[in-house]
C-alpha cells in the first residue's frame, strides 16, 4: 500500500512526534508498505517567530501537486501546522478521505505562552482541523475521553512504542554513587522544567535537550548540567547513567521518553496527570505524586530490572499494526477513489 504521510514536524527537530513518525515509517516500510513523508525539508520554510526550532513552511501551493505525484491509497495528517492545513485543504476540495492525529497539547502549549488567549480557542482549533477526518488517532482512552468532551470527535486509539533494540538496560554499566536526576526534552515554558530546577535534591540534575528557554535557565541554574541534544546510543546512555528521570510536564499527551528511560531500567517521577498516569505503574515503574521531591526521592528505591521487563511489552511493530488498522480503505481500494465526505 501506498501511505503519505504529511507533518509540520520532521528532522532534524528533536521531539515525541519526530521519533514517533521515525519509528512508525520505519515499521511501516519494514512490512512492505511505500511510505512517503511530506515535512517542511521538502519545502521553502521559515523559522517560526519565538521558536526557532520549528519552521514554517510558505510555499504551500506545492502541497497538492506532491499529493497528486505520489498517488497515494491513503493519506496521514500528523500536525495542524501549515501543511497541515493545506493538504487538509486539498484532500477536502476533491472530496477525498484521510486521517489524521493529535499528538501534542496544542492549546495548552498556546496558554501556557500567551495565558491571556482562552483555552477553548485553541479547542476551537483543533476542532476546525480535525472535524473532516476519518479517523483522529490519539495515544491513550484517557486523552480520548477528555478530547470527546471538547467536542472532537471519530476519535480511535493508537498507542505508540519504545525501541528497545537501541533503549535496554546493560548488567555491566554500574549505577551512580550520587543521585542522577535526569530530564529530557524541549527546553521550553510548556514543559515547566522548573519545577524539577527549583527542587532541592541530593546529587545532581542533568538536562538532555534544548529550546528557546535553555540561555536564560542555564544562567539562572549554573549547578544544573545542560547537555544539549543526545542521539541513538549517546541517549540511551544518558537513561543508563540517570537515578531517575524527572517528568515535570503536565501538559503532554504520552511522553515518550518515560518509556524510553524504562527500557533503560531508568524509573520515572512525575506529577499524577495524563501522560505519566497512561505510562507509569505507581510504585512500580515511576512515583507520581503532587509533591515532586517526594516522587524523585521514591523513585530512587524502585527496582530497574522490574521498569525495563515492564517496558519491553510495547514494540514499534504493534504500533504500527494499529495505525494501519485506523486508515480508511485498509481493504486495498485507492485513497483517491474515496465518495465526498460531508463536513459535521
Amino acid at each position: 500500500m501506498r501511505i503519505l504521510i504529511v507533518s509540520d514536524a520532521w528532522l532534524p527537530q528533536v521531539n515525541g512526534v519526530v521519533t514517533s513518525l521515525q519509528a512508525l515509517v520505519g515499521e511501516l516500510r519494514g512490512l512492505g508498505h511505500r511510505v512517503e513523508l511530506l515535512s517542511p525539508q521538502d519545502f521553502r520554510a521559515r523559522p517560526c517567530p519565538t521558536y526557532p526550532e520549528i519552521p514554517l513552511v510558505w510555499d504551500l501551493w506545492r502541497v497538492g501537486p506532491a499529493i497528486r505525484d505520489f498517488q497515494p491509497d491513503c493519506v496521514h495528517l500528523a500536525t495542524e501546522g501549515p501543511l497541515g492545513w493545506a493538504a487538509r485543504r486539498w484532500l477536502r476540495r476533491r472530496g477525498l478521505a484521510f486521517s489524521s492525529a493529535i499528538h501534542t497539547r496544542f492549546p495548552e502549549y498556546i496558554h501556557a505562552r500567551w495565558p491571556w488567549l482562552p483555552l477553548s480557542w485553541g479547542y476551537a482549533y483543533l476542532r476546525a482541523f480535525h472535524r473532516p477526518s476519518q479517523s483522529v488517532l490519539v495515544t491513550t482512552e484517557r486523552l480520548r475521553t477528555e478530547f470527546a468532551g471538547w467536542g472532537l470527535q471519530r476519535l480511535a486509539l493508537w498507542r505508540k512504542g519504545v525501541d528497545t533494540g537501541l533503549f535496554h538496560p546493560r548488567a555491566q554499566s554500574p549505577g551512580p554513587v550520587n543521585p542522577v536526576f535526569l530530564y529530557v526534552g524541549r527546553i521550553a515554558p510548556e514543559k515547566n522544567l522548573q519545577a524539577l530546577l527549583d527542587l532541592d535534591l541530593p546529587g545532581e540534575i542533568r538536562v538532555v535537550g534544548d529550546g528557546p528557554q535553555r540561555e536564560e535557565l542555564q544562567l539562572r541554574y549554573p549547578r544544573v548540567k545542560f547537555l544539549g541534544y543526545r542521539h541513538g546510543e549517546a541517549l540511551a546512555q544518558a537513561y543508563r547513567q540517570a537515578s531517575v528521570l524527572v517528568f515535570p510536564s503536565r501538559t503532554d499527551t504520552y511522553g515518550l521518553v518515560m518509556l524510553e528511560a524504562l527500557a533503560c531500567g531508568t524509573p520515572v517521577a512525575a506529577f499524577p496527570v495524563p501522560g505519566p498516569l497512561d505510562v507509569l505503574e505507581q510504585g512500580v515503574t515511576g512515583v507520581m505524586a503532587e509533591d515532586l521531591r517526594e516522587a524523585c526521592l521514591a523513585a530512587l528505591q524502585l527496582n530497574r530490572t522490574r521498569c525495563a521487563e515492564r517496558a519491553a511489552r510495547q514494540s514499534w511493530r504493534v504500533s504500527a499494526l494499529e495505525f494501519l488498522a485506523r486508515q480508511p480503505l485498509l481493504d486495498g481500494a485507492p485513497c483517491l477513489r474515496l465518495a465526498p465526505l460531508v463536513e459535521a
